[in-house]
C-alpha cells in the first residue's frame, strides 16, 4: 500500500510554499514546548525544495526553536501545575523525573544533548525552568545543541539532498511501514518490559 510516497511528495510541494517559512516558525516553537513531531520533518524537506536558503531555514529553526524552549523554560518556572497534567497524560512522567534529576546533576551539558539529539527537548527546557536553572547557560546550551541539529540537517539536504532523495523515493513507502512496524514494536516492548 503506497501512502508514504503521496506524503513525502507533498511534504516537498507545502515546503515551496509562499507561507513555509512561517509554518516552519510556527512548528518549530510548538516542538520545543508540546509538539511531538520533531521539526527535522518539515525542514529537510524545506532545505531540499530550496538549496538557496537552506541555511536560513536552519537560522529559523535554531532562533525559534530556542524562543520556543525559553516558553518551556518560563512554563516550567511559572506554571508547571497547568503543564503537569499534560505532561502525565503524554505518559512522560516517568521520564520527566528522571530528567530532573540529570538537570541537577549535569546541567547544560543535558540540555546541549537534548537540543541536539532526538530525545524531547521540550522535557527539558521545562525542568529547567523548574529547577530555576540558570537562564544564560541554559540559552547558551540550547542555541548550540539546536543550531547543530538544524545546521547538520540543513547541510544534508544542501550537499547531498539530490543523491538522498533519489535513493529514499523508490523505497519511502517501505521505510515508512518499517518505522511504524519499529514504533509499535518499541512500544510493546517500553509497556511490557
Amino acid at each position: 500500500m503506497k501512502i508514504f510516497s503521496p506524503l513525502y511528495d507533498k511534504c516537498l510541494r507545502w515546503a515551496r510554499h509562499r507561507h513555509a517559512v512561517y509554518y516552519l516558525s510556527g512548528m518549530s516553537i510548538a516542538e520545543s514546548v508540546f509538539f511531538p513531531i520533531p521539526v527535522d520533518v518539515m525542514l529537510a524537506p524545506m532545505a531540499l525544495a530550496n538549496k538557496q536558503k537552506a541555511w536560513f531555514y536552519a537560522m529559523i529553526c535554531t532562533l525559534t526553536s530556542v524562543i520556543g524552549g525559553l516558553l518551556g523554560y518560563w512554563l516550567g518556572a511559572e506554571m508547571f501545575d497547568l503543564v503537569e497534567p499534560a505532561i502525565a497524560s503524554m505518559g512522560y512522567t516517568e521520564r520527566f523525573e528522571t530528567i530532573k534529576t540529570w538537570m541537577n546533576d549535569y546541567g547544560w551539558v543535558v540540555v546541549f544533548v537534548a537540543g541536539f539529539s532526538p530525545i524531547p527537548y521540550k522535557l527539558f527546557t521545562i525542568s529547567a525552568g523548574l529547577i530555576g536553572m540558570a537562564l544564560l547557560p541554559f540559552m547558551v546550551a540550547s542555541i548550540i545543541g539546536r543550531a547543530s541539529r538544524f545546521y547538520l540537517v540543513s547541510a544534508l539536504m544542501y550537499f547531498g539532498g539530490e543523491t538522498i532523495d533519489r535513493k529514499i523515493k523508490p523505497i519511502i513507502d517501505w521505510l515508512g511501514w518499517i518505522v511504524i512496524l519499529l514504533a509499535v514494536v518499541g512500544y510493546l516492548l517500553y509497556k511490557y518490559l
